[in-house]
């Protein structure tokens, strides 16, 4: 609704959209219900004033179409349904209490992250106040009782618990919520909350898997609660603004969402439009890049002024043991939960029975043996070999198989250990020379760090291009998200061993861009503490110009959805977050509310489309232009075309912590182009001075479509900083934006 036109005799927009929803009622049974008693008159579920100006309610078509004449009218959507998108992870990231980020931002200490999720578990140790300090004045949310949940759960580091579901009840009346309070009865947002802002909790494990202290990215920030997603996965639009319009009013300083609407426009999404005015209250929205790859084109929450986030793995393996007869030690990749070691178990090898294809043939041949299951090679074959395994009768299995994605796979019910193809082969041809009396015992519950190469792209989080703002490049970093350990709901399941032993823990390991969303909200706190004027776009780009494109062996990063070849931004953005770097980031690339409107006003979008977003008629479209001054770049060209071109206007602004300084630009192209930037040299005279350049892209059609990658990278004379953006040059995206 468009509030300038609230007439003088309502006091609150609360009582104008009241007023406007019961004057729609008709005396008519609406279509669709079977009588006028099946049908209550429309009423208000919500009324929103920060996120966006106007109101949720349940209406029929023909008070729709009456409430569409009237003055203030914008624009109006239907309900959509949203997808829900730590031991080692810190350090991984090199985040210590001696130098860099930690102590600079005092771990985050009174930053407030709200995460909006399916809740929390309260009494988790991740949410101890241990260490923290009284809560701040500016403060303005509320601990909300309700079922199981009561206000002495908050504390001063679980500040702020609420709950929203009446979309929910009202598109669904037979609904009747599981626990209807901030109550987290899935796991997912525990999980997510205490890996951005967890506190220090000691010795903690999955069933003795990744042992150690667990503590969130920011562990002295605080958190605040908003529950949205209810049973089996369900979160509509307008509980979703709801939980934006009030996180943005109570207060928080970062909005973490693991979650995401698929298909929708930019106007229609409310984690965009909520987004849009959390930016503008100098609130960083950090969003998940969705569990959809490796497609192109997959990603969602590709929303220009959010931060977008892709996900990776860490350098840590699961592992267990073989001990061979004749002495020699394997050690494999496995998450089977039980502490048991089997000793001394017949080895059976034959070349049928390693196809493992078939739970009764191995049932057969192999009851109580240890067996070989050998990967050909096929798409997803050793996922279902472990399958058969574990409805078979047998011991147990050694699967052989260099498939990059079992490292991304979850726990196994039975006792089971995977190896590369070279050990494979030792193991073999041990089975074969003692073929009777070959024995292997197996030990569960091992972890080791340092794997190489780390990190690597997951094959599962979602890619772009953007199918709703092409112009800029989506995702923007990776973070960690393969089987990260963080607190969970300890009354669920979350590891089998066989069929009828059902565990459950107060940690867990999960993977997706869920997990790794809450990493980079919880360095975008640390960045917030260390530089509380910053705006969202200097905390993103930060991040952005700052993450590292090369792995532990300082080679490219790799792609596990492409069978490790090197991963382009397209899949990690700029590259793995650097919290320690990003608070140091040189020059950054700064943005205000009016720039992403000029945006919005090169996209075609209607007046009312446009008020969806940015709510109000103080912005302009004098001078619209897709050339955002965003830290990354992305071009396109026509198959048919012999040569495009592109150019790209930025300014950058030096914060370093030197005012008189110098860059130069490193350019690396993209394959079959030329890549200009004028000037090549930024001279700064003093801190916070801003320098503007232009960038020309040249390129080539080649005969076959294909994403091309480089990188601009703008270089200090004395190499304190480097301030990397990606290059991608790709071929025009046939998607069609959502609509």
């Amino acid at each position: 609704m468009n509030k300038s036109l609230m007439p003088n005799v309502f006091t609150s927009h609360h009582h104008w959209y009241t007023s406007t929803v019961e004057s729609l009622a008709s005396a008519v049974t609406p279509h669709g219900y079977d009588s006028p008693t099946s049908y209550s008159s429309p009423s208000v579920l919500y009324s929103y004033d920060n996120a966006l100006h106007g109101f949720s309610a349940f209406l029929s078509q023909n008070e729709l179409q009456k409430l569409e004449k009237h003055p203030a009218f914008v624009i109006a959507y239907e309900e959509a349904r949203a997808t829900l998108d730590t031991t080692r992870t810190i350090d991984f990231l090199s985040l210590n209490s001696r130098t860099g980020l930690w102590p600079a931002s005092n771990y985050g200490h009174d930053v407030i992250v709200g995460v909006i999720d399916t809740g929390v578990w309260p009494e988790s140790r991740s949410f101890n106040d241990a260490g923290m300090t009284p809560v701040s004045s500016r403060w303005e949310g509320a601990c909300e009782g309700g079922q199981n949940f009561n206000t002495s759960m908050c504390n001063n580091k679980l500040i702020g618990a609420r709950y929203f579901n009446k979309g929910v009840i009202a598109s669904n009346p037979k609904l009747k919520p599981k626990v209807n309070s901030a109550r987290d009865n899935d796991g997912h947002g525990t999980h997510t909350s205490s890996t951005a802002v967890g506190n220090y909790v000691d010795d903690v494990s999955f069933f003795g898997y990744a042992r150690g202290t667990a503590r969130g990215v920011a562990p002295r920030a605080r958190v605040a609660i908003y529950k949205v997603v209810w049973d089996d996965g369900l979160c509509l639009t307008s509980d979703m603004l709801a939980a934006m319009d009030q996180a943005i009013a109570d207060g928080v300083d970062v909005i973490s969402i693991s979650l995401g609407f698929h298909e929708l426009p930019l106007y229609k999404n409310p984690v965009a439009i909520g987004s849009f005015a959390a930016m503008e209250r100098g609130v960083l929205v950090s969003s998940s890049a969705g569990n959809k790859g490796p497609a192109y084109g997959s990603v969602h929450n590709d929303i220009p002024w959010s931060m977008t986030v892709a996900a990776s793995n860490v350098d840590r393996q699961f592992s267990g043991t073989l001990l061979l007869g004749n002495g020699r030690e394997i050690v494999g990749w496995t998450l089977f939960p039980a502490s048991a070691v089997i000793q001394k178990v017949l080895l059976r090898y034959e070349q049928k029975l390693a196809m493992c294809n078939s739970s009764d043939y191995l049932t057969k041949v192999a009851t109580n043996e240890i067996v070989i299951c050998e990967d050909t090679g096929k798409s997803g074959m050793v996922f279902n070999q472990i399958y058969q395994v574990s409805n078979s009768k047998v011991a147990g299995a050694i699967f052989i198989s260099k498939d990059p994605l079992i490292y991304e796979a979850g726990e196994v019910s039975w006792p089971g250990i995977v190896v590369g193809p070279k050990e494979g082969r030792t193991i073999i041809t041990y089975a074969k020379s003692h073929k009777n009396s070959s024995w292997v015992s197996m030990q569960f519950q091992q972890t080791f760090v340092g794997l190489k190469p780390a990190p690597v792209a997951a094959s599962y989080t979602s890619r772009g291009p953007s199918r709703n703002c092409q112009s800029v490049l989506k995702p923007d970093v990776m973070a960690p998200g393969t089987q990260i350990l963080a607190a969970y709901v300890p009354n669920i399941e979350v590891a089998r061993i066989g069929d009828n032993i059902v565990l459950s823990n107060d940690y867990a390991l999960i993977s997706g861009t869920s997990m790794a969303c809450p990493h980079a909200s919880g360095v975008a706190a640390l960045l917030k503490a260390a530089h509380p004027d910053w705006t969202p776009a200097a905390i993103r780009s930060a991040i952005m110009t700052t993450a590292d494109p090369l792995d532990n062996t300082r080679s490219a990063i790799k792609d596990n959805g492409f069978n490790l070849a090197p991963a382009s931004p397209l899949a990690m953005g700029s590259g793995q977050i650097d919290p320690n770097r990003a608070l140091d980031p040189g020059l950054v690339y700064d943005l205000a509310p009016q720039d992403y409107v000029n945006l919005l006003c090169s996209m075609n979008f209607t007046r009312n489309q446009m008020m969806s977003i940015v709510r109000s008629n103080k912005h302009h479209c004098s001078t619209p232009s897709n050339d955002l001054n965003y830290p990354s770049f992305i071009a396109y060209y026509e198959n048919n075309t012999k040569t495009a071109t592109t150019t790209f206007h930025r300014t950058v602004t030096n914060v370093g912590r030197y005012g008189m300084t110098t860059y130069k630009a490193l350019i690396t192209a993209p394959k079959g182009a030329q890549v200009r930037v004028y000037p090549r040299t930024l001279v700064f005279k003093r801190r916070y001075e801003k320098q503007s350049y232009t960038m020309t892209i040249k390129y080539k059609s080649a005969d076959k479509s294909e994403n091309t990658y480089g990188s601009l990278v703008w270089m200090e004379n004395h190499g304190q900083h480097r301030v990397r953006s990606p290059i991608v040059i790709s071929p025009t995206v046939y998607f069609k934006p959502p609509v």
